[in-house]
């Protein structure tokens, strides 16, 4: 089976892209589905509606969506094989941009939107740099010189990023995309999959629970006003 991992900000056309795959691949492959999100989600109910795949969704409610997506991953894979799936498809609602959902032996697929602003790629972090293809999305709403600007700084981010530029809604360009589905490799051995990358470097004294402002009241990795670094506070 192979394994796909999808991420990007919110409405940047992620389900409008797996879509695509799945329309042009169902002929080809079984395919599955899941859906990472924080609060709601309806994608998984519509695909397999639309496609007759199996889908599944889990709410990451107080983790993040990344974190959650890597923590249920062996089950996932467990579960797309029990629908005798040839590829799963897992989409993270991706709303940290200091974490990414990679992990290895998948192929990582970020989603970005044309209209978000020439900027956008820099302020993706691991999202965008550890991914192997960047899928740009709305080119058909920018003008020739903005979707050229964006494509550059995608690659002041990662040079060695693959780029598909797409109306996924019509599913323009897509080509190159499905062909680097068809190519990549299936899952060797589920047990050694880890996370891609580094993940952040640490869990804040605020993610568990602690209201108080100002940094004298945390304790850990702190950050204060003036000056660039990080501090360790504490035992």
């Amino acid at each position: 089976m192979k394994l796909v991992i999808a991420a990007g900000p919110p409405s940047a056309g992620k389900t409008a892209v797996i879509r695509q795959i799945i329309g042009q691949m169902r002929d080809r492959l079984a395919i599955a589905y899941m859906k990472i999100d924080v609060v709601r989600a309806f994608e998984d109910e519509e695909l397999a509606a639309e496609f007759g795949i199996p889908t599944k969704k889990i709410y990451s409610g107080d983790l993040c969506p990344d974190h959650a997506g890597i923590m249920v991953m062996s089950d996932a894979i467990a579960w797309a094989e029990e629908h005798a799936a040839d590829l799963l498809i897992v989409e993270s609602a991706g709303l940290c941009l200091r974490c990414s959902p990679y992990t290895t032996q998948s192929l990582g697929i970020v989603v970005l939107s044309a209209v978000s602003g020439t900027n956008t790629p820099l302020k993706m972090g691991a999202m965008l740099a550890l991914a192997d293809i960047a899928v740009v999305t709305r080119i058909d709403l920018v003008s020739q010189a903005e979707k050229e600007v964006f494509r550059e700084r995608i690659r002041e981010v990662s040079a060695a990023l693959d780029i598909v530029e797409t109306n996924a809604v019509q599913g323009t360009g897509m080509r190159y995309l499905l062909r680097a589905i068809n190519a990549f490799p299936e899952i060797e051995n589920p047990e050694s999959i880890v996370l891609r990358g580094a993940p952040p470097l640490g869990v804040c004294t605020i993610c568990i629970g602690k209201k108080e402002i100002g940094w004298q009241q945390h304790f850990g990795v702190i950050r204060k006003l003036e000056g660039a670094d990080y501090l360790y506070r504490g035992d």
